[in-house]
């Protein structure tokens, strides 16, 4: 399970050190793409099969549908992590994320995200004001 926020920078190169801690999780390989809220989901070989298998299974009878499966499919890249842990953010997911050269990495259970740091903590921000609100909601369901 991944789980913790971890402040790190992309190099000239396009290169981001995955924080030590999830690199034994991840594997030699994952899969990026684009996230939700202006981030990237970093999902281990394992997880991104099951993902992408119940993808494919929804109808594309809704574009809606089509415009989801289409923003997690088309954008996903198969990334090697390096011998120094690193992995290389291609030129338009770090355009869709809005990333400059200072990420957090957080790990949010089954993914990583890869936020470009003032994006993530004008989020973390609006998400902390709201939390009160947002376990009364989870309670109504039985969620919390």
């Amino acid at each position: 399970m991944f789980l913790g926020e971890y402040n790190h920078t992309i190099d000239a190169k396009k290169r981001l050190s995955v924080p030590a801690k999830f690199r034994r999780e991840l594997g030699k390989k994952a899969v990026l793409t684009r996230g939700l809220d202006q981030s990237l989901f970093l999902y281990p070989m394992n997880t991104w099969e099951m993902i992408s298998r119940k993808l494919n299974e929804l109808p594309t009878g809704q574009a809606s549908t089509r415009g989801f499966v289409r923003l997690m499919l088309a954008g996903a890249e198969e990334v090697t992590i390096d011998a120094l842990g690193r992995i290389l953010v291609p030129e338009h997911l770090k355009l869709y994320a809005g990333i400059q050269q200072s990420v957090v990495v957080t790990g949010v259970h089954s993914r990583l995200e890869i936020w470009d740091e003032e994006v993530w903590y004008a989020y973390k921000q609006k998400v902390e004001k709201d939390a009160d609100a947002l376990a009364e909601q989870l309670g109504e369901i039985g969620a919390f």
